[in-house]
C-alpha cells in the first residue's frame, strides 16, 4: 500500500523526527568531548552507520511518498541489532565480521544518497 507524502493536505511531519534526532545527536557529540573506548569502537561504528542508513532511507521514502514511521523504527532497530550481533560474533570468533555490516551499510548509504540527490535535481 502506498502512502501519500501528505496527510490531510499538509506535509508529513513524522519524517522530520529522524532528521531532528540526527542533527541533535551531531550537535551533542560536537559540544561534549566524549570518547569511545577502543574496545567498543567497532560497535559504535556500525551503530552510527545503521543510524545514518535509517535516516537517509527515511528521507528517500518521504521523497518517494512511501514513508511509514513503523517501517523506519523497525528497520533502525533490526539493522542495529543485526550489525551488533555480527560484530559480537566476529569478536568471539576472531573474524572481522563487522566489515560485512560496514560494507552493506556503506553501499546502502551511497545508494540512498544518490536517489535523494536525483529527487532534488
Amino acid at each position: 500500500m502506498r502512502h501519500s507524502p501528505t496527510q490531510n493536505g499538509g506535509p508529513n511531519l513524522l519524517v522530520w523526527f529522524p532528521v531532528l534526532g540526527l542533527v541533535l545527536g551531531l550537535l551533542i557529540g560536537s559540544i561534549f568531548s566524549l570518547s569511545v573506548p577502543v574496545r567498543y569502537s567497532r560497535y559504535a561504528a556500525v551503530g552510527i552507520l545503521a543510524a545514518l542508513d535509517s535516516v537517509l532511507g527515511a528521507l528517500r521514502a518521504e521523497m518517494e511518498g512511501t514513508y511509514r514511521n513503523k517501517v523506519f523504527v523497525s528497520g533502525f532497530v533490526s539493522n542495529a541489532l543485526l550489525a551488533a550481533l555480527l560484530t559480537y560474533m566476529g569478536d568471539r570468533l576472531g573474524v572481522e565480521l563487522h566489515l560485512a555490516a560496514i560494507v552493506a551499510f556503506g553501499v546502502r548509504l551511497f545508494n540512498n544518497l544518490a536517489i535523494i540527490r536525483r529527487h532534488l535535481l
